[in-house]
């Protein structure tokens, strides 16, 4: 049951978060920003908010600078949204999402050329034993 209402809160924290940074805030530092998940602590007190930046890394280090300046605004817009006596504290944490995903990639497409150069070596062999190396009940039958 509280877990439950720990997700509750952590989906509308992130909606909160989400349509009022699509607003803007008045920081020339913050760029494309994304809410990709929030977490909400126990006892409800403590949100952890991660987000990712679209841009470069210098993009993705000041917006991290603007959130952690709007902190107090943000929180307070939470607090009036939503109908809890204690609103959570925030923490803004940068996703590592974009790196992660980019290094995937990376990885897939050296899986890919792996696997052509496999079928590439494997179009003219032969099997070095028989055939159907299996043993059959028929063949002790004879």
């Amino acid at each position: 049951m509280a877990g439950e209402r720990q997700a509750r809160l952590a989906d509308r924290i992130r909606v909160i978060l989400a349509e009022r940074l699509e607003k803007g805030l008045r920081d020339p530092r913050l760029g494309f920003v994304t809410i990709t998940d929030v977490r909400v602590s126990g006892d409800l007190q403590h949100a952890s908010v991660f987000y990712t930046v679209l841009g470069t890394d210098e993009e993705r280090e000041d917006s991290g600078k603007a959130l952690a300046s709007a902190t107090g605004l943000l929180r307070k817009e939470v607090g009036k949204q939503l109908s809890i006596r204690l609103v959570p504290t925030l923490e803004f944490i940068a996703d590592a999402l974009p790196e992660n995903a980019g290094h995937i990639a990376e990885l897939l497409r050296e899986a890919r050329e792996r696997d052509a150069h496999v079928s590439k070596l494997a179009e003219g062999a032969i099997h070095a034993g028989d055939a159907d190396p299996y043993h059959h009940d028929e063949d002790e039958e004879s």
